[in-house]
């Protein structure tokens, strides 16, 4: 139960991370581009593993775990875009990074050990 509270509780502070960080992004044409697609995708994570929560089935569960595997796979990509790009440097970002790869990693284990136990 305790890991269910962490990753619940993880999610939602990346996300709340993630806003601040597109927050922080040039009110530029690019910036206000990334900083939605960022938004859009780190809050999913979150919410996508909070309804999950409530699956009636394991294949509910695995579905909506696998949307948050998704949606931190591309908010970390488009962190990177911020990065690369110049939009934003890496000492702003990299928290948010590197959580995103953290959130990753824990969902990857998720949905497989759910998906074992089909």
């Amino acid at each position: 139960m305790e890991k269910k509270k962490d990753i619940i509780e993880r999610a939602f502070k990346f996300g709340v991370a993630v806003i601040k960080t597109a927050d922080s992004l040039p009110k530029t044409p690019v910036g206000f581009a990334i900083a939605n697609q960022l938004v859009r995708s780190g809050t999913s994570v979150g919410a996508n593993i909070e309804e999950a929560q409530d699956g009636l089935t394991r294949k509910e569960f695995i579905r909506s775990m696998s949307i948050a595997l998704k949606e931190a796979r591309e908010t970390r990509f488009w962190l990177r875009i911020a990065v690369e790009s110049g939009t934003l440097f890496t000492k702003k970002v990299g928290t948010v990074l590197n959580e995103s790869e953290e959130l990753i990693k824990i969902l990857v284990t998720i949905v497989k050990k759910s998906k074992m136990k089909l």
